[in-house]
């Protein structure tokens, strides 16, 4: 279902500066460590850097008129965090969108339904072939009597040039991404960025594949069957994971004593990749549509712009809020109702990166191939240089999403003094006493199949895992 947008949105948008001090006058360039040396987000030998540090008229090349991009992209599952970004960088540079929403509900849907430069289309990309049917729609695998809305798909590439496709496990991811991209072939697509993951298991026989990664594996190959002109961005982890709220494998959690502590199965000492999604995907992405296929088809892209190990992303979370961040390693622990299909994937990443592993050395690289890993993050300063690290998200932009989720720790005293923090404001199950015995339930319950949402003063049913 199509949607006009004659409804004005009005938004609190928090503006940025540079990075740096102002010592002197000169901005400090944020740095980004990988292995023994540091890179700076902005390069040095570029004419660009003399530019921007420079107030004289002599160095200002002369104002021409940048023409508009007559081009429309399709998105799928544009409430996301990597869709919802490309989406409003997109737009304000004179893009069109034909977008693909769950439903109307939460901040960021509301975002995107009313931009005037979007064209909504509200479904699943799957159907139940018997309405009442009340089956988990998460689970792996194939799903009997779980289809795929060709119809909307159809409907959504209608008059696109571009696509950036970033599936959710929903219905058969596999089923769906491939007739996403026979939809995309169709109309003749002239670059189709898809945001893909590794199958560990075709990289080393003895790593377990993890299912929702799999997937998006095959739909990568299906991708470079049919011919596409196609690229491939493999995303780092998401600052954006991080919250308080009991949700697995990123719950930063508060302590009694105000310090927070994060407990996942990674060694302490080996590097995993990191992404601020809501603020870089989208200048990426860009990028690459600007490049087009002449220059990323086939490509792989390692998008992530810090490289660091949990103990070095704690200390640069503690730096950004300012109190004690522990790094705990132990096994991922389920505390909510999620998922079935999350719940798997869990369960595969437990097993892939043993807690039980002594040797950060043997610990598999994130994106299977320890090339990709180790490109992080050169490919993606290739691309956007102006990145957002962790430490500058805890500081400038945890705080606001813990208060949109009804916490109140960033309000305590200045000396230090800390209240009792009340329960969130947030639409999350109490723990099941069944959950670890693998016995649902709650087979009826159709929220479950809705996943992690976050409901609180300021948010409204936002999709957490996309």
């Amino acid at each position: 279902m199509s949607s006009s947008n004659p409804i004005p949105i009005q938004t609190n948008l928090v503006f940025r500066p540079a990075p740096g001090d102002q010592q002197n006058g000169s901005p400090k360039a944020a740095q980004y460590s990988k292995h023994k040396h540091s890179r700076s987000s902005y390069s040095e030998s570029s004419p660009l850097t003399a530019v921007s540090r420079n107030n004289s008229l002599s160095f200002r090349p002369l104002k021409r008129s940048t023409p508009s991009p007559n081009k429309t992209i399709a998105v799928i599952n544009a409430s996301g965090r990597q869709a919802a970004s490309l989406i409003r960088i997109a737009t304000a540079v004179g893009f069109k969108v034909r977008a693909q929403l769950r439903n109307l509900e939460g901040v960021i849907a509301t975002e995107v339904a009313t931009n005037p430069n979007v064209t909504v289309f509200v479904g699943e990309l799957y159907i139940r072939k018997k309405p009442d049917d009340k089956q988990d729609v998460t689970a792996h695998g194939d799903l009997p009597g779980i289809l795929v809305n060709h119809s909307l798909i159809t409907e959504l590439f209608n008059g696109a040039q571009l696509a950036f496709i970033n599936t959710t496990f929903y219905g058969n991811e596999l089923q769906i991404g491939r007739a996403i991209a026979d939809a995309a072939k169709r109309v003749g697509v002239q670059h189709y960025v898809y945001s893909s993951m590794p199958d560990h298991a075709k990289y080393n026989s003895t790593w377990p594949s993890l299912p929702l990664w799999a997937a998006k594996h095959e739909v990568e190959e299906y991708v470079r069957k049919i011919g596409l002109p196609a690229t491939f961005v493999y995303t780092g982890i998401y600052n954006n994971n991080f919250t308080s709220l009991l949700f697995p494998l990123f719950c930063m959690e508060l302590q009694p004593d105000g310090s927070f502590e994060w407990q996942a199965p990674f060694h302490p000492d080996a590097k995993l990749p990191w992404l601020d999604a809501e603020h870089d995907v989208g200048p990426a992405i860009i990028q690459l549509f600007k490049d087009g296929p002449a220059k990323w088809n086939g490509k792989r892209i390692a998008l992530a712009y810090e490289y660091l190990t949990p103990l070095e992303a704690c200390r640069a979370f503690e730096k950004g809020v300012r109190r004690p961040v522990r790094y705990k390693r132990g096994p991922i622990e389920v505390k909510v109702k999620i998922p079935e299909g999350y719940r798997e994937q869990l369960e595969g990443l437990e097993k892939l990166f043993s807690p039980s592993n002594k040797d950060a050395d043997k610990q598999p690289p994130y994106f299977g191939d320890q090339k990709l890993d180790g490109r992080c993050p050169d490919d993606a300063l290739a691309l956007w240089e102006g990145p957002r690290g962790l430490e500058e998200y805890a500081r400038e932009i945890f705080p606001m999403e813990e208060e949109a989720n009804g916490m109140t720790w960033m309000f305590d005293d200045e000396d230090g003094t800390t209240y009792e923090q009340p329960d969130p404001i947030v639409d999350i199950s109490k723990v099941n006493e069944e959950e670890q015995g693998g016995d649902k339930g709650d087979g009826d319950d159709d929220s479950f199949d809705e996943g992690l949402v976050m409901r609180g003063l300021k948010r409204d049913e936002e999709d957490w895992l996309a």
